[in-house]
């Protein structure tokens, strides 16, 4: 099996079960237009986030890491009436893409976008009384994952879904002697799951048109 291989299986996957949508190809496109990174789900994966907020009737979803507002639509799109996504991005050209985006989806009314660093957006947060969320989804900086986590704990009730994303780093977080950033700040990330006893939770490894790569899925317990 291969890169190729993969790639031909997703695509399948998608022009099977995930009907074209003009909203989200417009949104893939502008953030390629603008330089965003390419770190978007893909939408086999999107749909994935969509139907596990869905299952869990989340009403407030908290993301960590807006780009170009791509994941965000999909979460928005699984709010019930009254519902709400705020999603933390540190990098305000990618948030004015996603807003663009956003908007052009009809879903600024639920979507709030905070700007700035998680880490100092995160206390405002707390202090505005908008948790507990029902939903969370982890896709920034993977260096900081273990201060995110620790933040999606404090904002979550008892039943709330705490979803990591590119949690494998291409095998390397098996690795305990990486030195690589990313997979330490993943590695932690998963020690503190297994530490804290209010979660329980696993992960798990993927293969797609993104290559190697893995999802942690994580309940809070009271």
């Amino acid at each position: 099996m291969n890169q190729e291989t993969w790639s031909i299986v997703d695509e399948y996957f998608c022009e099977t079960l995930i009907p074209f949508d003009q909203v989200l190809s417009d949104a893939l496109c502008d953030s390629d237009a603008a330089g965003l990174p390419q770190h978007n789900v893909t939408p086999n994966q999107g749909k994935l986030l969509y139907l596990l907020a869905k299952l869990q009737g989340a009403r407030k979803i908290l993301e960590f890491g807006t780009l170009g507002g791509y994941s965000t639509i999909w979460l928005a799109r699984a709010l019930p009436p009254g519902g709400c996504v705020v999603s933390l991005e540190a990098n305000p050209e990618a948030a004015a893409v996603a807003q663009a985006n956003i908007a052009r989806a009809g879903l600024s009314h639920v979507v709030d976008i905070r700007i700035g660093k998680a880490i100092d957006t995160l206390p405002l947060l707390a202090q505005e009384g908008i948790a507990p969320f029902d939903f969370i989804f982890i896709d920034a900086d993977k260096p900081s994952n273990p201060k995110y986590l620790e933040w999606s704990v404090k904002l979550s009730r008892a039943g709330t879904v705490i979803v990591g994303d590119n949690v494998v780093r291409n095998g390397a977080v098996a690795d305990a002697t990486s030195t690589d950033p990313n997979v330490v700040g993943v590695r932690r990330f998963f020690e503190l799951m297994a530490e804290n006893p209010r979660l329980s939770a696993t992960a798990i490894q993927t293969v797609g048109s993104k290559g190697f790569d893995g999802f942690s899925l994580a309940i809070v317990s009271a």
